[in-house]
This record gives C-alpha cells, structure tokens and sequence, in this order.
C-alpha cells in the first residue's frame, strides 16, 4: 500500500462532522431543544466543516503541512467548483430580486385564480411545480406557498397536513428538475455533464411520480365538496420574469444567460410596477447573492476536504467497498442512491450531500461504466427524496412552522417523495445494460 494511503482512515474527517453536526441536531432537537429554535440548525454546518477540514490537515504525517494545502487548494480550483461559486452567485441575485418585485407572490395568486374550486390541493401541486421549476429552490417555494395553502385549507374545509404536504411535494419537484436548483447545479458540475442531459435523465423517472402523485390528489378531491377558495391580488407583469426563466432554461440557453436575463428582467419590472426602487432593488440583490454564501462557503470546505479525503485513498477504500457489496452495473447505481442517501440524512442538506457524493460517484460511475448524465440523475433525486421527509430538514422545518403543524403530521401526505423513491428504485431494477 502506497505510503500517504490511509484507506478508511481517511474517512475520518466526514465521520467528525457527521458526529458533531448530526450528533449536535439530535440533542437540541430532541433532548434539550431551545426554546423557540430549530435544533438542527443550532450547530452551524460551515463550524462542523471547519472542524473536519482541521480534522483532514492533521492527518497523515508523510504529507507536509504545505503540501496539504496545495491538495486543499487544487480541488478547491477544480473548474466545476469554479463554475459551481458562479452559479450560485447568479442564482441568488435572482431570487432576490425576483423576490423583492413580487414576483413570486403573483405567479402563484394568478395560477390559484384560473384553477377550479374543486381541484384546488391538485392545483397547489401543479403551482409548486412550477414555481420550484422556476424558482430553483424548494425552500423558497415553500415560503411563499405554505400561507397560501393554510388559507386554502381553511375556506374548503381540507386537511392542513394534506395541503402543506402538497405544496412540499411540488417543491421537490422543482428543486430536483430545475437547471438553477443548486442541486442540479452540483450533481451536474461534479459529474461533468450538460444541464439538459441530466434534465431528461430526470424527467422520466420524475414525471411518472408527479402524474401517480397528482391522479391521487385529484380522487382524494372527488371525494369532497367543491368550496369557493378566494385568490389574493396579483400582477401579471411580475409573474412574466418567471415564466420567462422557466421557457429559457427549458430552451437549453446557457444558464449564466438566463440567470442574467432574468435578473435585469426581474429589475425592469420590478421598477415599472413600482414594487422597488433603484436602492432597494440594489439590495435585494445583495440581500439575494449573500444568502448564498453560506452555500459557497460549504462548497469550497468539502472541495478541500474532498481533496485531502482522495489524496489520502478515503474515496478509494469507499470504491472498493461498493465494489466488494455491489457486483453489476444496478449495484453500482444502487451504491451510488445509498450513498448520497446516507448523506442527505446525516446532513440534512442535498446541495451538500451532493458536493460531498459526487467525486466518490464519479469514480462509481466510471468503474461501473454507468453513464455520467445517469450518475448525476441519480444523486439529485435520492438526495432530493430524503430531503424531503425527513422532519429535521429545512423544508419540513418551515413548512410545519409557517402552518403551525409538527413535520410529523405532515410526512404520511408526502406522496410525491415516496414516489418518488419507489420509481427510481423501479429504473434502476429494470434499467436495461449501459455500454
């Protein structure tokens, strides 16, 4: 054995982290919770990052301290984690401004208003869907949604859990398929493959899941009484910027040319319905790209961490694992979902799951002649499955505080993401032989 392998050893930095960030959620969330916080999110994961990465330096005497930091600082200037720190700054400008117009709000007032009284949980599923396509992000969706579905919930007379559930299983929808989700974003860049691909790769396994999901939705509303839901107030104008990224991105336009495009159209209007000003719309989006630079912040660590985890032969004792557990092309794909499941549930972040995944993913994908745009597929939707159940994850953490519900009650209605799960389970079992 090479002299700087340490095989599992190497691993230790990820089980660090797992231990304090996990370790630190399970106490204040279950065992001493806070009064009035999020257990979870007690223990910063940029702070249990930190630590692993000191964790990583101090490993491994045969290297020189100055040496690890050049294996820290070339995966860091890896071009995809590059391209990745971009992104995300476009990204968040967006959101911010987009935001800030009200453009979010009315895109979802004017779709709740032309849908039928009686399909209106059906219709809260189509909107998130949409609304998380073009928003990029589950969490946003859900922010802006969550009200809305209690207010729909309380003129029909329906299930609060069932509504709210609803909405986060649109989401996840969206934040699985959209080119500016910072999930597609990482599967994308750390398996090196085109946006579309990775898009149509997901669409057939997420389609099936969203119609099953929505012919439920819509027996479950035959069952009841059609009720008069009331819509608030929008403004077509604002929802336009979004209804513009969602048809550019689906185009196949380079994402840094809709991100672009949409912000400064988001702006325009912004200002022509005079939601915001010059300043305030220059802080919206400064307000929008700082709310990524936590995100960036964790890129950059797991980049670093990653690199001295391969330098030392972790990835390689992981490798060899899956290649003693898994023995075909399926195993490989199923060693890939496990992993970056396991990932998602300790961490409770997919975007970081991912990062964190995908190098390891790469090196299965490669062995197992499993091809890349699948590879990618295959983090962003076991990441997105678990994001949205778990009860200590953002998403459900929000939308239970937001309807004034605990995340439990909402989990036995999440259909799409246990549907989610069964039909990427079913495509890989009766996937046919890659070359």
């Amino acid at each position: 054995m090479n002299k700087n392998n340490l095989g599992a050893k190497a691993l230790l930095p990820i089980l660090v982290f797992l231990v304090l960030y996990l370790g630190s959620g399970i106490y204040y969330e279950y065992i001493n919770p806070p009064e009035g916080g999020m257990g979870f999110y007690i223990m910063s994961v940029v702070v249990a990052f930190v630590v692993a990465l000191a964790v990583g330096l101090l490993q491994n005497k045969e290297i020189s301290f100055d040496e690890k930091i050049h294996i820290c600082a070339k995966g860091i200037g890896d071009d995809n984690i590059t391209i990745m720190l971009f992104i995300f700054l476009f990204a968040g400008a967006f959101s911010g401004i987009a935001s800030a117009s009200g453009g979010a709000e009315s895109t979802a007032q004017f779709l709740l208003s032309i849908i039928p009284a009686q399909f209106a949980i059906p219709g809260l599923f189509i909107i998130a869907c949409l609304i998380s396509l073009a928003m990029g992000t589950s969490c946003g969706t859900i922010t802006v949604l969550t009200p809305i579905a209690f207010n729909v919930a309380a003129d029909a007379g329906l299930s609060l859990p069932l509504c709210v559930a609803t909405v986060v299983g649109g989401a996840m929808f969206g934040d699985n398929l959209s080119f500016i989700s910072d999930t597609t974003i990482a599967a994308t860049k750390t398996q090196g493959v085109e946006m579309k691909d990775k898009f149509k790769a997901n669409f057939k396994i997420a389609l099936p899941a969203a119609l099953i999901t929505l012919v439920v939705l819509i027996v479950y509303c035959l069952q009841g009484d059609a009720s008069a839901i009331t819509s608030g107030d929008y403004n077509i104008w604002q929802a336009i910027p979004y209804f513009a990224v969602l048809v550019a991105a689906l185009c196949g336009i380079n994402v840094f040319v809709v991100l672009a495009g949409g912000t400064i159209f988001s702006f325009i209007v912004g200002l022509a319905t005079k939601t915001v000003t010059v300043s305030t719309g220059f802080s919206a989006l400064g307000t929008g790209t700082s709310g990524m630079f936590e995100t960036m912040i964790v890129a950059i660590l797991v980049a670093a961490i990653g690199g001295l985890i391969k330098a030392n032969g972790g990835f390689e004792a992981i490798l060899n694992f899956i290649k003693n557990t898994f023995k075909s092309n399926k195993g490989g794909a199923f060693g890939i979902g496990l992993l970056v499941s396991l990932m998602d549930i300790a961490t409770a972040n997919n975007t970081i799951a991912i990062v964190v995944a995908g190098p390891i993913a790469k090196d299965i994908s490669t062995e197992y002649g499993i091809e890349p745009k699948k590879a990618a597929s295959l983090l962003d939707i076991f990441s997105c499955v678990w994001q949205g159940i778990i009860p200590y994850g953002a998403q459900l953490l929000i939308a239970s505080g937001l309807a004034g519900i605990s995340s439990l009650e909402i989990i036995p209605f999440l259909f799409y993401p246990f549907l989610l799960l069964i039909c990427v389970l079913v495509s890989i079992v009766f996937a046919k032989k890659e070359k």
